[in-house]
């Protein structure tokens, strides 16, 4: 599975089954939800000329007795471990500060005791620094924890207005579609309040993922622009709620919520038609 940093920094590949979590602003978690075999975290710091990651591996060998230079696909880093205890259960974490010239990547693994820390090798075998200066394809990769609290946050904000609006229940069921689409009709929106118009749209996406198995929200990276989408059945077929919604709205066009639902439905079907 592949990752890719916010603001497009660093890639990397970690395994089928595994997630990001959520974690510190700085730091990026990834486990096994389901068959824990350790916790995988990773920072990235940017200095200020291609130093700077050897200055940081210089440092910890500096400053952590425990450290050793290493390589890793003939790159220095220094890597440390350490055992401890935590609610009676003995844990090894295994840390590496790792030079990737003007950005400095440090990576953690903590495992029980005596855990296998290949996976962790070969996640950070895997890192790749993404140049600012190079264009990349656009890549459609599982949704970051950075767009699950977006999409999170603009459906609370629609569901919310729309059950004031209405005084109705709002359950992101298909019959739902008529309630968004009563508010979106209301007047009280203006085509220049680009977030309210989204928001509605990310609304009619979770409806599309509750009424159509196989929907998923995932993350888009394309360019500079990064941002959450639907995806049907890891195929071709993607779709930007927002994007259907605010399109529209910004040029004063009239949108039919559910004339796009059937219109979805369908393409869907015809993706299931391919594959079976």
């Amino acid at each position: 599975m592949k990752y890719i940093a916010p603001g497009g920094w660093f890639s990397l590949e970690y395994p089928a089954g595994w997630r990001e979590f959520e974690d510190t602003e700085e730091s990026f978690l990834f486990y096994d939800p389901d068959k824990w075999s350790g916790n995988f975290r990773i920072s990235a710091y940017r200095g200020a000329d291609t130093n700077y990651g050897k200055e940081c591996v210089s440092y910890e060998l500096k400053e952590n007795p425990a450290a050793e230079l290493t390589l890793i696909r003939g790159v220095q880093s220094a890597y440390s471990v350490d055992s401890f205890q935590e609610e009676g259960i003995w844990y090894t974490s295994h840390f590496w500060v790792i030079d990737c010239r003007d950005i400095c990547v440090e990576c953690s693994f903590t495992v029980a005791k005596g855990g296998d820390k290949t996976v962790a090798e070969n996640i950070i075998a895997s890192i790749e620094i993404r140049h600012e200066n190079k264009a990349y394809p656009k890549e459609i990769i599982p949704i970051r924890v950075l767009e699950i609290g977006e999409v999170n946050s603009a459906y609370e904000w629609a569901s919310s207005t729309i059950k004031k609006q209405l005084t109705k229940d709002f359950s992101s069921q298909e019959e739902d579609i008529e309630k968004i689409q009563e508010v979106m009709d209301s007047g009280r929106f203006q085509p220049q309040q680009r977030m309210a118009w989204e928001n509605f749209g990310v609304a009619f996406g979770t409806i599309l993922v509750n009424e159509m198995e196989g929907m998923e929200w995932v993350t888009v990276i394309d360019g500079k622009e990064e941002y959450p989408a639907l995806q049907f059945m890891n195929s071709d077929m993607l779709i930007d709620p927002a994007a259907i919604v605010w399109n529209k709205a910004k040029k004063n066009l009239p949108c039919d919520l559910k004339a796009e639902f059937k219109k979805i439905k369908r393409e869907a079907e015809a993706v299931l038609d391919d594959i079976n």
